[in-house]
Parts: structure tokens; sequence; C-alpha cells
């Protein structure tokens, strides 16, 4: 069968990689720039802005790392997940942007909603395999 090759542990390995992918840039250009991210975090009214940077640069790079590690993967999807639709919520309100912004503040508020629908299925679809074979299931 042609598919064949859709169903390989590399091609699912690189989709979970190409989902983390924001995640994992973020994360480290936060690191590199961490006075920009402290600044970015108070931008958006998040207070106290140090604690809450160093807390959005562990769940970035943690969360991506258990996903592709498979270690807690449905746990990492979950909290970014939860991160992603709480963030598209502050940062792409587009109903409140004016008509020169909202535009492209709708598309980003939808592609946001399709990440957190991907990490859902991650979440779901290690769960269940967990669940269907509990002595191969890992953490």
């Amino acid at each position: 069968m042609a598919s064949r090759w859709l169903v390989t542990p590399v091609v699912h390995w690189l989709a979970l990689l190409g989902l983390c992918a924001a995640y994992l840039q973020g994360g480290i250009q936060k690191l590199m720039d961490f006075h920009g991210a402290v600044a970015e975090s108070a931008h958006f009214g998040m207070t106290p802005a140090v604690p809450v940077t160093v807390a959005v640069i562990a769940l970035e790079l943690g969360a991506s790392l258990a996903i592709l590690c498979h270690r807690g993967r449905w746990l990492g999807a979950v909290l970014l997940a939860v991160f992603t639709l709480a963030a598209t919520f502050v940062a792409n309100r587009f109903w409140d942007a004016p008509a020169a912004e909202r535009f492209g503040m709708t598309n980003a508020f939808f592609e946001h909603l399709g990440l957190v629908g991907g990490f859902v299925l991650v979440a779901w679809h290690d769960l269940r395999d967990r669940a269907a074979s509990p002595s191969s299931a890992r953490s």
C-alpha cells in the first residue's frame, strides 16, 4: 500500500515535533532574550512578570519534551492545550481589535484552536493506548 510510510514511527514522531515546534522555538527564544520575554509577559498583563515568564519557558520546553520523549505525553499535551487556549484568549482577542488588525487576529485565534485540538488528540491517543496495554504503558 502506497500510504504505508505514513503510519511509521518516524512520521508519527515528526508530526509530534511539528506540533511542538512553536513551543520549542518559543521557549528557546525566551531563554535567549529573557528580558524581552519578561517585557512580553508584562505587556499582556501577566504579573509578576519574571516568575510567569520562567513558568512559561518551563512549560513550553518541558511539556514539549514530555510529548517527544513519550514520558508523560498525555500530561504534556494537556498542559500545552490548556496553556494555548488561555494564551489565545489573552493575545488574540480579535473581537476587541481595531478593524485593521481583526483579520489577522481572527486567523491566529482559530489556528491556535487547531493546535489545542491537536494536543487534545495527542492526549486522547496516549491515554487510550495506555488503557489498552497497561503493562507496556509509559508514565
